[in-house]
């Protein structure tokens, strides 16, 4: 079942039979500097039970991104609870295979989230988390975002929150 569409993707809750193609968005050396537990299938299982969770448990995850034109899983996107330096945060995750990269995916799906997020919560802001040096991520979250605060997590390491009040969103 889809849970938001754009023009050229489908996102769905993820299911376990996904793994190998999740497994796949995080298999190449970039994502691994971000991801370097994302290593295997079974991580891969791991993921996508805790996105599981979140459906029940909040009503949203990270969610399978399909290509309607191919129909491949070519990524994940979607709304979830995440600590931004002691401040809880509706946060827009997203990760894009790296065949698939440089196409708008990303940006596309995320405002997709951002949009359901928005509309189904009552949350004055909707950020996304993404570290310092990720510069593919960094981009979209510029585009996808009005505002920026840096800080440091609960690991010591440096994270950028791009957010959105809801009084300055507008859907796209």
């Amino acid at each position: 079942m889809a849970l938001a569409e754009t023009q050229r993707l489908t996102l769905r809750e993820m299911e376990r039979g996904d793994a190998v193609a999740i497994q796949s968005v995080f298999n190449d050396d970039y994502a691994h500097r971000f991801y370097p537990e994302m290593t295997n299938e079974a991580a891969a299982i791991e993921w996508i039970d805790r996105n599981r969770e979140r459906y029940q448990r909040d009503g949203f995850g990270l969610w399978a991104i399909i290509d309607k034109t191919s129909g491949a899983l070519i990524g994940d996107c979607g709304p979830t609870w995440q600590d931004a330096g002691g401040t809880r945060v509706l946060e827009i995750g997203y990760h894009i295979a790296s065949q698939w990269r440089g196409r708008g995916y990303a940006l596309e799906a995320a405002r997709a989230a951002m949009a359901f997020g928005f509309a189904r919560t009552t949350e004055p802001l909707i950020g996304s988390i993404v570290a310092t040096d990720n510069a593919s991520s960094v981009s979209v979250a510029r585009r996808l975002h009005h505002d920026v605060r840096s800080y440091v997590n609960a690991r010591g390491l440096d994270r950028f929150l791009f957010f959105t009040r809801r009084e300055r969103y507008v859907s796209s």
